[in-house]
């Protein structure tokens, strides 16, 4: 993906049939199915790709056991499709993930084995493995650390895992591949309409400053947490369609967990579910649940949310976690329809997606989870050409690989995330001395990698190397912000920046890197 390439096509184009505003889960995905079917489509986002929402994910691939719990079987069914196409397509990034269900009181397994048992005939073909009963000497073999006093046993399931940056990175370059302009630092500012109807988008390049007319057939708002933004765009007057939830990870060293398998608490005190993954060579923890008021690029955990989950994970695990032990917390916003009335909980909002059509003919496709971003693209540009916005064309994204693919991936290989590319990137790091540097002693990333994410992955920002491209700030904040000058140096070089913008995109990392630690709280 070169961006000087892309925004050179901005001013050639004299009309594009979709813009789509917003590049994270949803936004790629509409890009990449409206692309494939032959549409000429560009999207923008105003920050990096995956910067607020989408980057922030349990890294889960799931069909969504509570939702079966809370009777929702037409969404499970979706989901549960859905993950095996993930998996098909990108095989590279989505790898079966088995769980257990600690069981502590007698009614427990039998309740959550029936229900696992619908989860794994719902998902048919596209099954990940068959739900077993564990007793408790073979689940304390699976999970060591698992709290042994009253234990009974456990359910052992499956789904599947991702990363979630790493993903929206291979749609966007599968998206350039089927003919799409993707740019990130790119702000909407304005929707340009003609006799009342929306007719494009004006918007206004991060980097330069400077702004391009974008005419289009459809425009699509994929903003996520920042849809009423655009709307207000369109209609002042107009509805809000989305309150935030706030959902906090715990990033902690793999010795809390000690295994490959992951834990599911089904119900906790307060009616969440809670997960402890592994994902990379850490352990995720979380998530909360908490409606807040309005959204921000980077939400901040609140004290009572890293409470919440230490002290449920310290009742599951034998080794107890404290705040010492964080070594990166993140947040970020689900983009839940809002509530019919107010002071409702999260659990009465809806989970599916919508999509919602104005009078001015602008589409704003909103809700979801990363799971099913295939089929809202899908649901999305269909309702464009049922809308007479754009020509009927068939949905093709069901069997189309995603950029990176490989069979066979073997997970354990450090630069597993770049799948068919491996041996490029290898190559690239083994071209200099300069190249092969390895840039921390906490993680393996080289020099090398660095120079291949502003060649191929368009990072711009030091934050997009170490956040988005390596996933460092995610894994351990404080070790990220040790290597934000090198990388900023690296950066320098490849984009023809100066001494001052190394120092302050060192400046900005780390002060963003603050936030991730715990010790800011």
């Amino acid at each position: 993906m070169n961006r000087v390439e892309l925004l050179k096509r901005l001013d050639e184009a004299a009309q594009w049939d979709f813009v789509v505003i917003g590049g994270g889960a949803t936004g790629l995905g509409v890009a990449l199915d409206a692309a494939s079917r032959g549409f000429r489509v560009v999207l923008v986002e105003q920050s990096d790709f995956t910067k607020s929402t989408s980057s922030k994910s349990t890294k889960l691939v799931h069909g969504g056991v509570r939702y079966l719990a809370q009777g929702d079987v037409r969404l499970v069914l979706e989901a549960l499709r859905e993950r095996g196409i993930m998996r098909r397509n990108a095989p590279h990034l989505v790898k079966d993930q088995s769980f257990v269900i600690p069981c502590y009181r007698w009614w427990e397994a039998p309740f959550y084995g029936i229900g696992l048992t619908l989860y794994d005939l719902l998902a048919g073909k596209l099954s990940f493995g068959r739900s077993l009963f564990r007793g408790r000497k073979r689940t304390l073999d699976m999970l060591p650390t698992l709290e042994p006093e009253k234990l009974k046993g456990g359910i052992l399931y499956y789904d599947g895992q991702f990363d979630d940056s790493r993903m929206a990175v291979g749609l966007a370059q599968t998206a350039v591949e089927q003919g799409a302009v993707v740019l990130n630092y790119m702000r909407a500012d304005r929707l340009l309409k003609t006799d009342g109807k929306v007719s494009g988008v004006e918007v206004v390049d991060g980097e330069t400053g400077k702004r391009y007319t974008l005419r289009a057939k459809a425009v699509v708002n994929a903003t996520g947490v920042f849809v009423d933004s655009i709307l207000q765009m369109d209609d002042p007057t107009g509805v809000h369609l989305v309150r935030p939830s706030q959902g906090v990870h715990l990033v902690l060293e793999r010795k809390f967990l000690d295994s490959d398998r992951a834990v599911m608490i089904p119900k906790t005190d307060d009616g969440r579910v809670l997960f402890a993954v592994p994902w990379h060579d850490s352990v995720v923890v979380g998530t909360t649940d908490t409606l807040m008021e309005h959204p921000t690029l980077e939400p901040r955990a609140l004290e009572q949310e890293i409470d919440f989950i230490l002290s449920t994970a310290g009742r599951y695990l034998s080794r107890k976690p404290r705040r010492e032990d964080i070594r990166s917390v993140f947040a970020g916003l689900r983009p839940l329809a809002a509530p019919k009335r107010d002071g409702g909980g999260t659990k009465e909002i809806s989970r599916s997606h919508k999509i919602m059509v104005s009078d001015s003919g602008l589409v704003t496709i909103t809700g979801g989870k990363w799971t099913t971003y295939r089929r809202m693209a899908q649901d999305t540009v269909d309702r464009a050409i049922e809308l007479g916005l754009v020509p009927s064309a068939e949905c093709v994204t069901e069997r189309l690989r995603i950029h990176g693919y490989r069979k066979g991936t073997d997970f354990a290989h450090e630069l597993y995330v770049y799948g068919s590319d491996i041996e490029r990137v290898e190559a690239l790091i083994d071209s200099s001395e300069a190249n092969r540097r390895t840039l921390s002693p906490r993680f393996g990333f080289r020099a090398g990698q660095v120079v291949w994410a502003v060649r191929e992955e368009m990072a711009l920002h030091v934050e997009d190397v170490l956040a988005r491209r390596f996933r460092a700030l995610f894994l351990d904040a404080r070790a990220a912000k040790q290597m934000a000058r090198p990388v900023a140096e690296i950066m320098a070089a490849e984009l023809g920046r100066d001494a001052e913008w190394v120092d302050r995109e060192t400046e900005a990392f780390e002060k963003l890197a603050d936030g991730y630690l715990i010790d800011s709280f």
